[in-house]
C-alpha cells in the first residue's frame, strides 16, 4: 500500500504539473484543430490569384554570353519583367534580354504590372512600398530582399510581394494566413523561424508533458478503491 505522503506528493506533482502545461496543451489542441479544418490553398491565398499564368513566348533574343560583365554562365533563366524578357543570370544579375542592358533591380511600376498578372484582376491596389530588410518575425521573412509590399483594399489586409532583384511574384499574405502562421508558432514553439522541431521549449515541454500522462496513471493507481481491494484481496489470499 502506498504511504499517505507519497500519494500527496504524486497529487502535488500532477496538480502542479498540469497547471504549468495546462496552456501549452491548449494551444496544441487548439491550432491542431484549426489546421485540421483550415483548407490550406486557402492559408496559401489561392483565392485570391489568377490562374497559374501562361508562360510567355519571346523572340529576338540575344545570346546570353554576349551580355556585358558576363565571365561564365552557372545559371540561366528567362524571366517575364513586366512583359519584357530578361534573363537572370548566376542568380544576381538581371538583363534586358533584347537590349542587353543590365538591371538594377526592377521599378515599382513593373512590380505592379507583375503582381497584376498574378493577382485577381477584381482586386483594387491601395499602396506600394519597397522594403529593404524585414526582423524574424515579419510575414515576408526568409525571402529575397529587397521586395515590393503590394497591398490591396480588402477586408483580409491582403499584401502581395515581389522581388526587386529579379522582378519574381513571391508570395500572397493575409488574415488567415497570419493566424495560421500565429498558431503554428504556438503549435511548434519555435518562436523565431516558427519550422524548427527541436528547440529546447518543444523537447522540454514534451518531456514533462510524458511525465504529467504516468503522474495521472500513477495518481489513479494509488487512489483507486478498486485497486485497493484487488490489491488487500491479492495480498490476504491464501496459497
Amino acid at each position: 500500500m502506498v504511504k499517505r505522503k507519497t500519494a500527496i506528493r504524486i497529487r502535488k506533482t500532477h496538480r502542479y504539473l498540469g497547471i504549468f502545461l495546462g496552456i501549452q496543451f491548449l494551444m496544441w489542441t487548439i491550432s491542431g484543430m484549426y489546421f485540421s479544418w483550415t483548407d490550406i490553398d486557402e492559408i496559401h491565398g489561392d483565392h485570391f490569384r489568377r490562374e497559374e499564368p501562361l508562360p510567355r513566348n519571346f523572340s529576338g533574343l540575344m545570346a546570353a554570353s554576349n551580355m556585358p560583365d558576363v565571365d561564365s554562365i552557372s545559371s540561366l533563366r528567362l524571366l517575364s519583367v513586366a512583359g519584357a524578357p530578361h534573363f537572370w543570370i548566376n542568380k544576381s544579375e538581371l538583363y534586358n534580354a533584347r537590349t542587353g542592358e543590365k538591371r538594377n533591380g526592377i521599378t515599382a511600376e513593373e512590380a505592379l504590372v507583375i503582381a497584376d498578372r498574378f493577382m485577381s484582376p477584381e482586386l483594387e491596389v491601395s499602396e506600394i512600398n519597397r522594403l529593404e530588410s524585414v526582423d524574424d518575425h515579419h510575414e515576408y521573412r526568409g525571402r529575397p530582399l529587397p521586395a515590393y509590399e503590394i497591398s490591396y483594399h480588402s477586408d483580409n489586409n491582403l499584401k502581395a510581394y515581389v522581388a526587386v532583384a529579379n522582378g519574381e511574384f513571391q508570395t500572397v499574405r493575409h488574415r488567415d494566413w497570419r493566424w495560421f502562421d500565429f498558431l503554428w508558432m504556438t503549435h511548434t514553439m519555435d518562436y523565431q523561424g516558427r519550422d524548427n522541431f527541436n528547440t529546447i521549449v518543444l523537447r522540454a515541454f514534451s518531456l514533462l508533458g510524458l511525465i504529467t500522462v504516468f503522474s495521472g496513471f500513477l495518481l489513479w493507481y494509488t487512489s483507486s478503491p478498486s485497486m485497493r481491494k484487488w490489491k488487500k484481496k491479492f495480498l490476504t489470499k491464501k496459497p
